[in-house]
C-alpha cells in the first residue's frame, strides 16, 4: 500500500452517513478502499487511495454524500510515502535524538499536519494513530534532530491554520533511553504494537 500517489480521508459524525458516503466513493471512481469503519467516539472514517484523479473524484463524491455530517476531511494528491506506511500500521522508533508529539482534535487534521511536517522537515514519521484509544483524536510522533522536530512542529501548525481544529504539541529533546525503549514497544498504556 505504500506506493499510493494520493489519499483522501473523510471523517463523519454519523455512522449511517459515513457508510452511505463510503459506498458512493468507491462507486464513483476506481480507488482502493484502504479503511472504512467506526472509531471512537461514534465517528465513521473513510480512507481511500490510488491515482490522483481517481482519488479526487472519489473524494468529491464523499463530500457531496452527506455534507452536514462531515467533521473534517483531507485530500492529499501527492501524499508523503511515510504517511501511507504509517496509516498501514508501520512504526519506526530507531536512531533519533528528539521527537515531536502532535495531537489533534480530529483525525483528518493529524493526517494533514503529519504529511506537511514529513514533507517540510528532515524527520522520520515514527507513528501515526487515528481515534481508537485516543477518544477520537489523532496522534503522530516524528523523530529527528532537535532543530528538525522544531521545524516539523511549526510546519504542522501552519498546515492547520484557519481550520476549525485544535493542535497540541510537545517537543522532547535528548529522549531518555528508558522512555525511548517504551515508545519503541508501544504508545499505549497496556502494550500492544499499535
Amino acid at each position: 500500500m505504500s506506493k499510493l500517489p494520493a489519499i483522501a480521508l473523510i471523517e463523519f459524525g454519523s455512522i449511517a452517513a459515513g457508510m452511505f458516503a463510503a459506498d458512493k466513493m468507491v462507486k464513483r471512481a476506481s480507488v482502493q478502499l484502504m479503511h472504512a469503519g467506526t472509531v471512537h467516539s461514534g465517528k465513521y472514517l473513510i480512507l481511500v487511495g490510488g491515482g490522483t484523479a481517481e482519488v479526487e473524484e472519489s473524494y468529491r463524491a464523499g463530500m457531496q454524500a452527506a455534507p452536514a455530517e462531515i467533521l473534517d476531511e483531507v485530500l492529499l494528491p501527492d501524499v508523503h510515502p511515510q504517511v501511507v506506511k504509517a496509516l498501514d500500521g508501520a512504526r519506526a522508533f530507531e536512531g533519533y535524538d528528539s521527537l515531536v508529539v502532535l495531537e489533534t482534535s480530529t483525525i483528518a487534521a493529524i493526517v494533514r499536519a503529519t504529511d506537511a511536517a514529513a514533507k517540510g522537515a528532515q524527520v522520520e514519521l515514527a507513528e501515526l494513530r487515528l481515534a481508537n484509544g485516543l477518544g477520537g483524536r489523532g496522534l503522530a510522533i516524528l523523530t529527528g534532530e532537535l532543530t528538525d522536530v522544531e521545524a516539523a512542529a511549526e510546519i504542522a501548525a501552519r498546515s492547520l491554520a484557519g481550520r476549525n481544529v485544535t493542535l497540541c504539541h510537545s517537543i522532547v529533546s535528548n529522549v531518555h533511553e528508558q522512555f525511548g525503549d517504551r515508545l519503541g514497544e508501544s504508545t499505549r498504556f497496556f502494550g500492544g504494537k499499535k
